[in-house]
């Protein structure tokens, strides 16, 4: 036997009978959109209601060979067995599929046994050898895929969509499709609906800002985001610190990217994203520093809304903050300096050495994320933007983190920096004569302050470093 589905939407079937098998038989019929027409001297009451409205066509007269003339199948459903197999023979000369009720010799398809769960159908077919066996393993079955696979089969559908609304390609679409139909998945769907949670059928995501490191820097949100995840992924330079706040039952899955090592690309990692959350699962997405200052949440959170997904941005405090604070550099200071400017040293557009303003004011404080090795360029890239060459800088690495180190020198000097392992941060400015010179070398040495001399003023006494 050959086992399909076949779309009967709009097309003509024929059922000759209309008693209570009959019936059954017109009741499948009309479930799957077809065009019914009975042919039966009698019916029972509910094919005559069928009738009556519309639903059918009922002629009320025995069968006649015409009948059959444009139609796609038929089904003898007549008392007499000598009718049923007239039929079936007709049925054939005028390559008509037909099916005579309980005469498997006279079908030329078999009725299987249905599981029907909305657009999941399990049909259970024996050849015709043993209804009885069909019906049994059919009981089975309604018993293992149960009335909650008819909303989850929605919920993969409208998954797909999506995916191939977007032109997702092809095997990275496939694989997430296979992982969405997993019993893993709709375990953690069911489990969610059970506790009663309204994002179940999709999960959520949460893109969690990290803060420079310090783990008592992190917000109670963010904790309570980290502490209540099923999935987190998280940046290389997340600390070790934050990281085992993560529950030992979540999937953690580092996609840092790091220069000179191999990471996840960002279409990856949105793809994981819309990949769990799918599964029913609640995502935290963690990120050093805040989300939306130089960390690409603004591409994910563009992601996630495409794919119909919730999500929460948990903000974090920015790693320019955090590195200022630690060191005591105000980053603004109403006599030295009223305005902010934040720039990274890595952009897509790699041959520019940070995307600095091509006039800087003298009273401002630049804040270079990721400076990058080639000092040299950026200290001329500074001072074409106006930043006179004894203008201090401050290169702070792993703020907030036991291993935190300052190196204090000018724009002049800024190529003769010693090479220091990221992650780092620059700032330039006034404001960095501002520091607490005892506090950077009570906490840092001499050696972390360079040799380059200028003023350092605390905030109750002026020295001269």
């Amino acid at each position: 036997m050959f086992p399909i589905f076949l779309k009967l939407e709009g097309r003509r079937c024929l059922v000759v009978g209309a008693g209570t098998v009959a019936e059954g038989k017109i009741r499948s019929l009309l479930r799957a959109g077809a065009l019914v027409q009975v042919v039966a001297p009698e019916a029972v009451a509910r094919v005559k209601e069928w009738a009556l409205d519309g639903t059918i066509n009922w002629m009320a007269r025995g069968f006649e060979s015409n009948d059959l003339d444009g139609v796609f199948l038929v089904i003898a459903a007549t008392s007499s067995p000598e009718l049923n197999a007239q039929i079936f023979s007709q049925a054939g000369t005028k390559n008509v599929l037909c099916n005579s009720v309980d005469d498997p010799e006279h079908c030329h398809f078999y009725y299987p046994a249905v599981v029907n769960r909305g657009d999941l159908q399990i049909a259970i077919s024996t050849n015709g050898r043993s209804p009885a066996l069909a019906q049994r393993l059919r009981q089975e079955l309604e018993e293992q895929f149960g009335p909650e696979y008819e909303a989850w089969l929605k919920e993969l559908g409208a998954a797909r969509d999506q995916l191939t609304a977007k032109k997702v390609a092809l095997e990275p679409r496939r694989k997430l499709l296979h992982e969405l139909a997993s019993r893993e998945a709709f375990a953690n769907r069911n489990e969610a609906l059970r506790a009663g949670d309204p994002l179940a059928a999709t999960g959520a995501v949460f893109l969690v800002g990290a803060g420079p490191g310090d783990p008592e820097l992190l917000t109670l949100k963010a904790a309570k985001a980290i502490r209540s995840a099923d999935v987190v992924l998280h940046d290389e330079l997340v600390s070790a610190e934050i990281l085992r706040l993560i529950p030992p039952t979540s999937q953690v899955i580092n996609v840092g990217r790091r220069s000179g090592k191999k990471s996840a690309g960002q279409d990856e990692i949105n793809r994981l994203l819309v990949q769990h959350a799918l599964m029913g699962l609640q995502v935290v997405r963690l990120k050093g520093g805040d989300p939306f200052i130089f960390g690409r949440g603004g591409e994910e959170l563009q992601a996630l809304r495409e794919a119909g997904l919730h999500v929460e941005v948990v903000p974090g405090i920015t790693a320019a903050m955090g590195a200022a604070a630690a060191v005591q550099i105000p980053l603004t200071h109403r006599d030295v300096s009223s305005t902010l400017i934040f720039v990274t040293g890595s952009s897509k557009q790699q041959d520019q050495i940070a995307n600095l303003p091509d006039r800087i004011p003298s009273n401002a404080t630049v804040v270079v994320y990721m400076p990058g090795s080639d000092l040299a360029s950026l200290s001329a890239r500074l001072r074409s933007s106006g930043v006179a060459a004894e203008t201090p800088c401050a290169i702070i690495v792993s703020a907030t983190r036991e291993s935190e180190r300052v190196h204090v020198t000018t724009v002049a000097n800024l190529a003769a920096s010693p090479d220091l392992p990221a992650p780092r941060l620059l700032v330039v400015g006034e404001v960095v004569r501002l520091a607490d010179a005892a506090l950077l070398l009570r906490q840092f040495g001499e050696l972390s302050v360079s040799a380059e001399s200028f003023e350092v003023r605390s905030s109750t006494t002026e020295t001269a470093e």
